[in-house]
């Protein structure tokens, strides 16, 4: 498995370093692109897009990205083509998330849930899967409507 990507904004710093901890303990290997990793002044939308470039590149799988709320974050992953980034806050989000959007990369919000909560979301995405029989057509016209609009 490829390392997991991360990235966080100054909101998020505190969170992020414990759930890279925890994605270590569990024997995964992180990359961390967050705000703290520059010499320079670093905004989320520089971070999402880093991480998301990053996993469309190949260096990645999968990636979680972090700042206030979670939305900033996955607004602007989502506008590097061919990510599908998704904001979750409970556990059956991130479990759709990656079973029925292939959801490569998933937001967080540090002053919206807590950091067990976060733990729990990100296990739950990791240990998902996507079902590409029922939910390969939908993913496949979202890609269809992607490159139609790149061509606009």
């Amino acid at each position: 498995m490829l390392p997991i990507a991360i990235g966080c904004d100054d909101a998020a710093i505190e969170m992020k370093n414990q759930l890279v901890e925890f994605l270590k303990q569990k024997g995964i290997a992180v990359i961390d692109y967050s705000c703290d990793q520059h010499p320079e002044p670093t905004v989320y939308p520089d971070i999402a897009v880093d991480v998301a470039q990053a996993i469309k590149a190949g260096k990645h799988e999968r990636g979680i990205l972090i700042c206030g709320t979670g939305i900033g974050m996955s607004i602007t992953a989502n506008k590097v083509p061919g990510i599908r980034a998704a904001q979750c806050h409970d556990a059956y989000s991130a479990q759709r998330a990656r079973k029925s959007n292939n959801a490569q990369i998933i937001s967080l919000g540090a002053r919206v849930i807590g950091l067990e909560l976060a733990k729990n979301i990100v296990e739950n995405w990791l240990d998902s899967e996507f079902d590409g029989k029922s939910s390969g057509p939908k993913v496949d016209k979202i890609s269809y409507y992607e490159q139609k609009m790149q061509q606009n």
